[in-house]
């Protein structure tokens, strides 16, 4: 902190505006600076929020921190320093096409190019390779690291590379992953808990008969009946049918598949698998597996429907609907809302390095010849059609939590007691709507200031024409025209950076490092009879060693937390300075704290805590 007297010969009358300017040393000295404060001679204080980096001779002009909205502004001087701040901001934010038909997102090649106030401050922290590589290096793995193509001997050989944490999900999932209880948990609970639905009618492509799955219906009724009482799920895997498995080894053949799995609430309310269909086109080369089949059958095509969990999670439920996303809000937030606006104020935490770590994973993770080609089937540009595919459920209802949950027939407490990622999540979605309606109530008096904002509806229409592509079927509001729908679209937007994103990233080591729980590929094709399949065919369709390493070393490094992590409710820099405002913060985190005392409370003596949507957990942004 440095303090500095200015003599002034006159009286200055309210200070609008403040300049900054950095002399050029003759070498680099970038400054980041937080704020100013100005004490005035009658004793009063003014705050200068600034938070960026002052780079060469570059000046920069800070406006008090007292939030305002267009309207607000009545000086030509305050009108122009807007305009220009926005003026300036467009140049150096620009959207750019990364395949045909994605979300739009930054126009930067490497992380380098972008500017400054978003570029991580440590750029080695997130490098992949290092960070895969060292990764590999704690779990003692980096020994098998190249010995792709080595098949391991059996399940038991998986546990060399296994990292034992005593008392941790990862080892309780080694200990159960074959059981049906434990594969039907993870649809509820596990990293990828958004795929299950309520199945109202059995469909024609996955014929299923009353005959093959009686033996594990227990209410003594027809599979109809029991699909009319609401006790049959569904997870089909259609957006795989079709998707290019990996070629990039020549020497290793990978393949995917796209299955159908039909599940049933039994007695004790647990979600168990009951038939599982291993392609969408019925017929003899494609069975219907059943827990009545031989013990290997039933456990082969439960890998293969994890298997598939796996690269809809990893592509669909996280790249995309988390990471892609968020960075199209980020961009059109720092394009459309200058640092004076209110929601600018209210959302910049909320898109804390999500840019950077967005063109960190384009340059070496998600590239051609990325770490995703090593050990994915999806990989070698998979993944890039199966974005594609997914565009079309990209809707803004399904980034509202609760109505997402209702349209799957999932939110019924009474009927699906254990589904802990709905119940955290509800509670965490309503306390950030109660947050983002307090701060709205203190600046837009009525519906009409909402309409009025000619910036943030240029913000909506920025995430609409550029992020959704336009596309009307997305149900993105091109406008917002009431406090209300203000209301859900902020929260939509902070829920999915900051919860959203929790909740389907930090699980991935717990998981998926037992790889025969989360194969990232798989060596032969899925089976077409029963009957034949063996042990030694099983592991042969597994990873193999060099894979699993890299596997392994991927759901390590994706699920740790930054160093300097900044959860949700945390503030630290001050962009706000009204009082009402920091009374709404600390409404909001006392909010926060009794959902963590809740969680807690629930997951005591649990074998299986859920706590990846407790708000101590919950970083502000998409960062890693």
């Amino acid at each position: 902190v440095d303090s500095y007297d200015v003599t002034v010969e006159e009286d200055l009358g309210e200070i609008q505006l403040i300049k900054i300017e950095k002399r050029k040393y003759w070498y680099q000295d970038d400054w980041y600076l937080k704020y100013i404060t100005v004490k005035t001679p009658m004793g009063d204080y003014l705050e200068f929020p600034c938070y960026r980096w002052i780079t060469d001779e570059k000046e920069i002009i800070l406006r008090d921190g007292r939030a305002k909205l267009p309207r607000d502004d009545k000086t030509h001087i305050l009108k122009q320093h807007r305009r220009k701040e926005l003026e300036t901001r467009q140049k150096m934010y620009r959207w750019k096409e990364w395949h045909p038909g994605f979300p739009l997102s930054i126009d930067a090649h490497s992380h380098s190019d972008l500017p400054r106030d978003i570029q991580f401050d440590n750029e080695k922290g997130i490098d992949f390779i290092l960070n895969y590589s060292k990764a590999m290096e704690n779990l003692y793995v980096n020994r098998f690291m190249h010995m792709f193509q080595s098949s391991w001997s059996d399940f038991a050989d998986f546990e060399r590379i296994f990292v034992r944490i005593s008392n941790t999900i990862s080892e309780y999932v080694m200990q159960h992953w074959k059981e049906d209880f434990m594969f039907g948990y993870q649809f509820l609970n596990g990293c990828n808990p958004v795929l299950i639905r309520r199945c109202t009618e059995i469909p024609k492509k996955f014929p299923v008969t009353m005959d093959m799955v009686e033996c594990s219906l227990e209410r003594n009724l027809t599979l109809e009946e029991e699909v009319k009482q609401g006790n049959i799920f569904i997870v089909d895997y259609e957006l795989l049918d079709g998707v290019d498995a990996n070629k990039t080894d020549p020497c290793t053949i990978q393949y995917l598949a796209a299955p159908i799995c039909l599940l049933y609430k039994n007695l004790e309310n647990k979600i168990v698998p009951i038939a599982i269909q291993l392609g969408q086109k019925p017929g003899p080369d494609n069975p219907i597996f059943l827990p009545s089949d031989a013990t290997y059958d039933w456990l082969l095509a439960k890998i293969w429907v994890r298997s598939s969990d796996f690269h809809i999670h990893q592509t669909v439920t996280h790249l995309l609907r988390t990471h892609l996303v968020s960075e199209v809000f980020s961009i059109a937030m720092f394009r459309q809302l200058p640092a004076v606006h209110p929601l600018f104020k209210l959302l910049v935490p909320h898109m804390r390095f999500t840019i950077a770590i967005n063109t960190k994973a384009r340059e070496q993770l998600i590239c051609e010849c990325g770490l995703f080609d090593k050990a994915n089937a999806t990989g070698g540009g998979g993944h890039v059609q199966m974005v594609q595919k997914a565009m079309k459920d990209l809707t803004y209802s399904s980034l509202c939590f609760p109505e997402d949950i209702k349209a799957k027939g999932m939110d019924s407490k009474e009927d699906i007691p254990y589904y802990y990622y709905r119940d955290d999540g509800i509670k965490v979605w309503e306390a950030i709507k109660s947050f983002a309606e307090d701060v709205i109530h203190i600046y837009y008096e009525s519906d009409e200031v909402v309409c009025e904002d000619v910036e943030l509806q240029a913000f909506v229409k920025d995430i609409y024409v550029y992020g959704m592509r336009g596309v009307k079927a997305s149900g993105f509001p091109k406008t917002i025209r009431t406090r209300e729908k203000l209301a859900e679209y902020l929260t939509v937007i902070i829920f999915t950076t900051s919860a959203q994103h929790a909740a389907v990233n930090f699980g991935q080591y717990d998981w998926c490092s037992w790889i025969p729980n989360a194969p990232p590929t798989m060596r032969r094709p899925p089976p077409t009879e029963k009957g034949t399949v063996t042990i030694e065919q099983i592991v042969e369709s597994l990873p193999d060693r060099g894979r699993s390493c890299w596997h392994l070393g991927a759901v390590w490094a994706l699920s740790q937390f930054q160093d300097n992590e900044l959860f949700l409710g945390m503030y630290p820099d001050e962009h706000f300075v009204e009082k009402p405002v920091k009374e709404a913060m600390a409404k909001f985190r006392k909010n926060l704290d009794e959902i963590v005392n809740t969680i807690t409370e629930r997951n005591k003596n649990k074998k299986l805590p859920y706590y990846y949507l407790s708000p101590d957990r919950i970083p502000n942004s998409v960062a890693v």
